[in-house]
């Protein structure tokens, strides 16, 4: 199974594809933290982040989606932003047929370190034990797309 996973977020989208085998082996065929010029207007920004994530399904053809639920206690101008990038990378991804998953920050605290208050610190921690990360510089975004992958795979085997 093949998942896309996605970190929405107004100024970076976290994004991962990883991929589970028949034997339970992970691995991440793709990572990264998209970005889109703070100079340009938010439709155009929208575009071009909406074009990235498109080359990404064409080029891994994901089975199966997965994202954090969106959750804004006070900025609500950030939070529609947010919400039109996740609406962008929803409608990519069920244009190929991907079904989409939704997790909330706890269940992928619990899927990743069994506790559901954990920190970021914590999850840094974790990921590199479940899954062999790639040799370079990760921003957050990236990595806490990666969790939300290995949340999904995890969902699929057991309940969170």
């Amino acid at each position: 199974m093949r998942v896309l996973a996605f970190d929405p977020g107004y100024d970076r989208l976290g994004i991962a594809v990883v991929e589970q085998t028949q034997k339970n082996r992970k691995t991440i065929l793709f990572s990264d933290c998209l970005m889109s010029s703070k100079k340009n207007d938010f439709n155009t920004r929208l575009y071009t982040i909406g074009k990235k994530v498109r080359d990404v399904i064409e080029k891994y053809s994901p089975d199966e989606c997965a994202q954090e639920t969106l959750y804004f206690a006070k900025n609500t101008t950030t939070a529609l932003k947010v919400s039109e990038i996740r609406g962008v990378c929803n409608y990519l991804a069920q244009d190929v047929g991907c079904e989409i998953y939704e997790y909330t920050p706890n269940q992928i605290k619990v899927a990743i370190t069994s506790y559901g208050r954990a920190t970021k610190k914590d999850m840094n921690t974790m990921i590199p034990k479940l899954i062999k990360l790639p040799e370079k510089k990760y921003l957050d975004d990236e990595i806490d797309a990666i969790a939300v992958a290995l949340t999904h795979l995890v969902s699929r085997t057991s309940s969170l």
